[in-house]
């Protein structure tokens, strides 16, 4: 059987949620106060229904017990998102993913039954961040507090070497854990495995070790 979600706020984030996961086929309940949000969804989600998340009778109601997965994407009002929270964990629902809009807001969550956190604001920043720092860092993915995988585009300072003779690991430790090369992806490549340029790596590691490999090998020198 499909797994069923609901998306509550359907604002820029939880509206974006509510169209990858229906375009995907998936049975998606999207619920707002706002009347015109939740006419604009009608076409896209399995239902849409202009509700307050905060009632538990209304979410009883809605049937919100069957649903395997609850986005909580409440905009500005935290204590909307907080009680929302709260009562969906009581009803016993089986994941519950929260935006939050601040650290504050993430510790508070994460203590009232959340089971995971997005930061969006924050997130996007350290991957714009990286992205920035030069045209070479394709993507920045936060795995935990202090782990991620960068996915950078070889430039001059790995074409033309091994893995070995680069000595990732040992010098930074990060793993290169798959090359793509044109439309080939190279999973777990040999230690002997020539770098191309234009090649793009995707590397895991702690985020200090990243820090340097992207300092060393990744940014060119203009």
């Amino acid at each position: 059987m499909k797994k069923e979600y609901a998306v509550i706020g359907l604002g820029r984030f939880g509206g974006s949620i509510c169209k990858e996961l229906s375009k995907e086929g998936l049975e998606v309940l999207a619920i707002d106060l706002d009347e015109d949000k939740v006419n604009e969804y009608k076409e896209i989600a399995s239902h849409a229904v202009i509700a307050d998340s905060t009632d538990e009778t209304v979410l009883r109601e809605l049937g919100i017990r069957n649903i395997d997965h609850v986005i909580v994407a409440i905009g500005d009002n935290i204590q909307a998102s907080l009680l929302t929270t709260v009562i969906l964990e009581e009803l016993g629902i089986k994941k519950i993913t929260v935006k939050a809009q601040n650290d504050y807001h993430e510790k508070i969550l994460s203590k009232i039954g959340a089971d995971h956190v997005i930061h969006p604001e924050r997130d996007m920043g350290k991957r714009i961040a990286h992205n920035i720092m030069s045209n070479n860092i394709l993507d920045y993915i936060e795995l935990s507090d202090d782990h991620s995988v960068v996915e950078v585009k070889a430039g001059n300072k790995m074409s033309g070497r091994s893995l070995v003779d680069l000595d990732i690991r040992a010098q930074y430790g990060c793993n290169v854990v798959a090359i793509k090369r044109d439309k080939d992806v190279i999973v777990s490549p040999m230690a002997t495995e020539m770098i191309q340029e234009g090649d793009i790596l995707i590397v895991i590691g702690a985020d200090k070790d990243i820090s340097r490999f992207e300092k060393n090998l990744v940014v060119e020198d203009d």
